[in-house]
Formats: C-alpha cells, sequence, structure tokens
C-alpha cells in the first residue's frame, strides 16, 4: 500500500511538473521578475549606476549586479514600476502564467505604499536624498501611476484580470492623487495656470530638481496631467476649472511658426539645437517663469538663462528645450473633451 501511494505521488509530481513546464513565457518578464526588489519596486539603474535594460542576457556577472541592487534604487523616474507592471500584467493576460500576475501586484503595492498622505507620489521610494522625496510630475512619474490606478478602478487595459480588491485601494488613491494636483496648479494673480514638474512634499510648493531643472512651470509633464484628468468620469467642477484653465494657459503660451531642432553646421559637422523657422508648426519651452510666463532655461552651473543660445553647448545640444506636447491637446483632444462632458 506505501509503494503504491509513493507511486502515485511520483505520478502527480511529474504531471504538475509537466504542467508547469508547458505554461507559456515571456522571456522580458521573466527578466522583469529577476531585476523587481524586494519592496516590489523596479530600478532605472543597478546599484553600479548601469541602466536596466531588458535585452541584455542575464549572465552571471549581471545577475550579481541585480542581486546587490538595494530597495533604495525602487523609483517610477523613466518610467520604472510603471513599465513593468503594465508589461507583466499583458504578459499574464497572454500567457495566465502567475507568476506575473503575482509580480504586478507585488508592484501595485509598492505604488500605493509609496503615496504620501497628500496624494502625490515621490521620485524614488523610500530613498529621500536630493530631490528624489518631492511630489514628481517629471517625466510623467507621478502620472504614469495614477493612469495604472485609473486603468485599475475602469477595468481598462488588461487591467481586470488583478484581483478585484485592488479596485477600491486604487480608487481611493485616485482621489487623493486628485486632490494632490488640484492643490499643486499654479496660480498668477488668483488665475490657475499649469503645474511644476515636482514639488515640496509638505509645503506643496514648486521645487527644483537638477541643476538645468529650476523650478519653474513646465509644460511636458503638464500635458500629461491634463490628459489623466480627462479621463475621469463625470469629472467635478474643480477638475472641470483644472483642465479648461491649463488649455487656456497652453493657447496664450504657444509659439507659433517654429519648431525645434538640430541643425547641421556644414563646416564642423556639429549639430546645434535651434528653433528653425516652420510656418506648419507649434512649440511650447519646456520650462517658464512661474510668474511671467517666459521661457527660461537652466544650466548645469545652477544658472538660468532667458535664451537656450545662452546655454553651455553640452545642455544646450542636450534637452528638449522646445516641443510640441500641448498641440494636439489642445487642437483635438480637448475640444473632444468639452463636447463629451456637455460644455459645448
Amino acid at each position: 500500500m506505501m509503494k503504491i501511494k509513493i507511486l502515485l505521488t511520483l505520478v502527480c509530481s511529474v504531471l504538475l511538473a509537466s504542467c508547469y513546464a508547458q505554461l507559456p513565457t515571456d522571456s522580458t518578464a521573466d527578466k522583469m521578475l529577476v531585476y523587481q526588489l524586494g519592496n516590489g519596486g523596479w530600478p532605472k539603474q543597478l546599484e553600479d549606476k548601469s541602466v536596466v535594460d531588458y535585452a541584455l542576457p542575464l549572465t552571471p556577472e549581471l545577475l550579481g549586479k541585480i542581486k546587490s541592487t538595494r530597495d533604495l534604487h525602487a523609483t517610477f523616474d523613466n518610467k520604472a514600476t510603471s513599465r513593468e507592471v503594465v508589461y507583466l500584467i499583458k504578459a499574464f493576460k497572454k500567457t495566465q502564467n502567475q507568476a506575473y500576475l503575482k509580480a504586478a501586484q507585488k508592484g501595485l503595492d509598492y505604488i500605493l505604499m509609496a503615496q504620501y498622505a497628500n496624494g502625490g507620489w515621490p521620485q524614488y521610494y523610500p530613498d529621500k536624498a536630493l530631490y528624489r522625496s518631492e511630489i514628481t510630475y517629471n517625466d510623467d512619474a507621478m502620472i504614469n501611476v495614477l493612469n495604472i490606478l485609473q486603468d485599475i478602478a475602469t477595468k481598462k487595459n488588461d487591467f481586470e484580470v488583478v484581483d478585484p480588491a485592488y479596485i477600491k485601494k486604487a480608487e481611493k488613491a485616485i482621489a487623493r492623487g486628485i486632490d494632490c494636483i488640484l492643490k499643486t496648479q499654479v496660480k498668477q494673480n488668483g488665475n490657475l495656470t499649469i503645474w511644476a514638474a515636482q514639488y515640496d512634499k509638505d509645503l506643496m510648493l514648486p521645487a527644483k530638481a537638477r541643476n538645468f531643472e529650476p523650478t519653474s512651470l513646465s509644460t511636458s509633464e503638464s500635458v500629461g496631467i491634463v490628459r489623466f484628468l480627462m479621463r475621469i468620469s463625470n469629472p467635478s467642477p474643480q477638475i472641470k476649472t483644472a483642465i479648461s484653465a491649463a488649455v487656456k494657459w497652453f493657447d496664450a503660451n504657444k509659439i507659433v511658426g517654429y519648431r525645434f531642432d538640430r541643425a547641421t553646421d556644414p563646416q564642423t559637422k556639429v549639430k546645434t539645437a535651434a528653433l528653425v523657422a516652420d510656418n506648419t508648426s507649434t512649440v511650447w519651452a519646456r520650462f517658464y517663469d512661474l510668474d511671467k510666463n517666459t521661457p527660461i532655461f537652466g544650466d548645469r552651473d545652477n544658472s538660468i538663462k532667458l535664451r537656450m543660445e545662452d546655454l553651455a553647448p553640452e545642455r544646450r545640444n542636450g534637452y528638449a528645450w522646445y516641443g510640441n506636447w500641448a498641440q494636439k491637446l489642445i487642437e483635438k483632444e480637448y475640444p473632444k473633451w468639452l463636447t463629451a462632458n456637455g460644455s459645448k
């Protein structure tokens, strides 16, 4: 009898192992499982400052670097963590591999844990060094997170697969996040404008980041904020006002007839960033003075220039100082939103 039990156990084990072996996998998702930190987040760089690159093979040397990377490196910067959560959810939807869903939900736990009581998210958590603890809209860090939570709350973009318990958690986090967004929209003489790229986590006032990222109004990030707010069903009067005020600011401060380009000097063959005349193009500067709405440009020496041409060559040519970020928003997306929300 004992031999039969042992035999049955072995048969079941073999069958179970066979089932797992046949479970579809995704090579990138598998690597994301390896890179995930103990607190549930993901780094953008490893301990040795090498950039996370899922195209690289997991060599013993790379695995050693990943293993030595501390939880302090968990971040929302450069789409880290949000990128992985989104990818893993889609990989689970495609493969039904539970390991991917488990890792994604651990990432969601990290996202929820990192939110401040005032509704904002830092660039890094739990690292508080330098500007990493500031409420961070820069590079869409906070908005990427809020879009994930909105997908959970509305069961969109494959997020219907997550544990239903996350829906209420997401709704609460979104409400706090929107409250933070509304409170941080910059006012000039009582009039709402757009947003800064980052804010002091306690005072909720605009703050600087790197030397060349001064305290300022930030156009690229503000477009992302408006697009997120336009996703909200049955928006409150406060949300509607915030959206309309931002679009009004974008329209008033657009630079018509130019595009941002890097022209090549025919003699030196060096490319130099410049505004080039183009009557088909509309652009905005990346940063504007908080009070005057004039374009400003930060240099590595912490100085602020009023002309891009006055920057040191490395900074002039190493940053997106202008872009057409708001063009589609104000010409197509906002009118469509107005119609959908009974404003036209």
